[in-house]
């Protein structure tokens, strides 16, 4: 774990996700993107694209073969589905972040919980509601994405379990941006499962030169 050496009053600037809500930004080549966790035991659930051209967006596969390891944390590069780096993870409080789970959605909440879990707010309705105002991304455009804060450990078996939260009120993940980058974001709304303490918070949105 490293921590930042940026303060909060410097940042260009600030915004608070509420609990479970959508949210979509641009950051500029060489700008620090900062997640934070303000009340501990948040997942959120990050898409990366090239501004110029959101074809290009973060490609997990590539990523994870780069560096070798399933989990995210200060030094790992993700890497784009062109091969090229869009940002660069320089300090991280949390420790690891979850590149497997994906993203909740009507049909996962059918399958892993009970038919009458279909229409509860999703992360997957989120990204799909933000790209509907934004207009530069749509539907084809989402894809496995980052589970910042999220702790979801690999089995002896292979499989993946969904555990208790390992951030704590404060935690974050500081990026650079190494493209015109634009960042989608979920603050998951999930309540079926531990990924938010049954309780989905607020996190916060820190960016600066």
């Amino acid at each position: 774990m490293t921590l930042s050496t940026l303060h909060p009053e410097t940042a260009v600037a600030r915004y608070i996700i509420g609990a479970g809500e959508p949210f979509m930004t641009e950051i500029k080549a060489g700008q620090t993107l900062r997640l934070l966790d303000l009340e501990g035991n948040q997942a959120v659930d990050t898409l990366f694209y090239s501004a110029a051209d959101p074809s290009e967006r973060y490609d997990v596969q590539r990523t994870l073969r780069r560096q070798g390891r399933v989990y995210l944390s200060t030094g790992s590069v993700l890497y784009s589905n062109l091969g090229r780096p869009l940002l660069t993870i320089v300090d991280d409080t949390c420790g690891r972040h979850d590149t497997l789970g994906g993203a909740c959605s009507q049909e996962s909440n059918t399958v892993r919980y009970a038919l009458d879990k279909r229409h509860m707010h999703s992360c997957r309705d989120n990204f799909l509601h933000a790209c509907q105002h934004d207009g530069r991304l749509g539907k084809q455009d989402i894809s496995p994405n980052i589970n910042f804060f999220m702790n979801v450990p690999v089995t002896a078996e292979g499989g993946l379990t969904f555990e208790d939260g390992i951030s704590a009120p404060g935690k974050y993940v500081e990026l650079r941006a190494e493209m015109d980058v634009i960042v989608l974001i979920s603050n998951c709304p999930q309540l079926n499962n531990p990924c938010n303490g049954y309780n989905p918070t607020p996190a916060e949105v820190l960016i600066w030169d």
